[in-house]
């Protein structure tokens, strides 16, 4: 696993846990990171990484509709 280090303005009131949830968050969201993966990015477990998500307005259901119409008509 690669270690970046974040440069963040002193004025933003962000703790560490946070910048590190917010990224994997966003890495969730984007598909580019399985729960798991992302929960491991926050440090967190994949349950408590889960039960987080609604509150970064994130589905836990990270699946395109697309798919998943293609699924039912496949069924």
């Amino acid at each position: 696993m690669k270690t970046l280090t974040i440069n963040v303005p002193d004025t933003l009131d962000v703790d560490d846990r946070e910048v590190l949830m917010i990224v994997a968050t966003r890495l969730y969201e984007q598909g580019r990171l399985s729960l798991g993966q992302a929960a491991e990015v926050a440090g967190l477990t994949k349950r408590t990484f889960a039960e987080l998500l609604g509150s970064y307005n994130v589905s836990i259901f990270n699946y395109p509709a697309s798919d998943l119409s293609k699924d039912v008509a496949n069924a």
